[in-house]
């Protein structure tokens, strides 16, 4: 399969189901070779499939992002098969409970910012060099609107996509002006996912967008162009 991503490596986390998977694939479908991450293999197994299906190049790689060196190692991995990566997306999550600041689990908010916020750090340095040895390293990285504009019981959530833009901007910053490097902010909106149904249990998700329009959506970024800072916004 050929497009405008043709020898392009890509990394998707959270690759497994919504976004990561529709965007994994539609990646896939401009010609780039997908890295897919997430825990579950066999969901994995089911993206990768689909992309095989279709005529893409991909390669499942589970792991848990919030488990020690599990980044480290998949950076070595992909160095070890690839001189570059040209694309990294940022999109694994997880919501947590939905409760107010003051009563937030101490031990669930740990883990929330393990994978929220120190997980995507150690992404953006372990991926680093292999961003740097392309011609067009692209850093996006999945957040919410909540991270800018906070809503009630939504603390946690929130400050862990703060933290993230914050982290996903400054470091495009740093490599803007010695790197072609650039990074951007992909605020999905409301979208049908299982993350998007576990916080409104009554919404019919037939009034949502879905996954497919958001990756749709990041494919037009990633061929337009961008500088570091951009922000794009989808609506419902």
């Amino acid at each position: 399969m050929t497009g405008f991503l043709d020898g392009r490596l890509a990394l998707v986390t959270g690759a497994s189901r919504g976004i990561g998977a529709a965007t994994a694939e539609a990646l896939a479908s401009e010609g780039a070779h997908v890295v897919l991450t997430a825990r579950t293999a066999a969901d994995l197994e089911a993206v990768e499939e689909r992309i095989h299906a279709t005529g893409g190049s991909a390669t499942i790689a589970p792991l848990d992002l919030a488990e020690g060196d599990s980044i480290a190692k998949l950076a070595v991995a992909i160095a070890g098969r690839w001189e570059k990566t040209d694309i990294v997306v940022l999109n694994a999550a997880m919501l947590g409970t939905l409760t107010p600041v003051a009563q937030i689990d101490g031990k669930e908010f740990n883990r929330l910012l393990t994978l929220n916020v120190l997980a995507q750090q150690a992404l953006i340095a372990g991926f680093d060099p292999l961003l740097r040895k392309s011609d067009a390293g692209r850093l996006l990285a999945v957040a919410s609107s909540v991270g800018r504009h906070p809503r009630p019981f939504w603390g946690a959530y929130g400050a862990s996509k703060a933290a993230l833009e914050t982290l996903v901007l400054a470091y495009g910053e740093e490599v803007a002006n010695v790197t072609p490097i650039r990074a951007a902010i992909v605020d999905p909106g409301a979208t049908a996912t299982t993350m998007r149904a576990r916080a409104f249990p009554g919404e019919d998700p037939a009034t949502l967008k879905p996954p497919s329009a958001v990756a749709d959506a990041i494919v037009g970024l990633l061929r337009g162009g961008f500088e570091t800072g951009h922000r794009l916004e989808l609506g419902r």
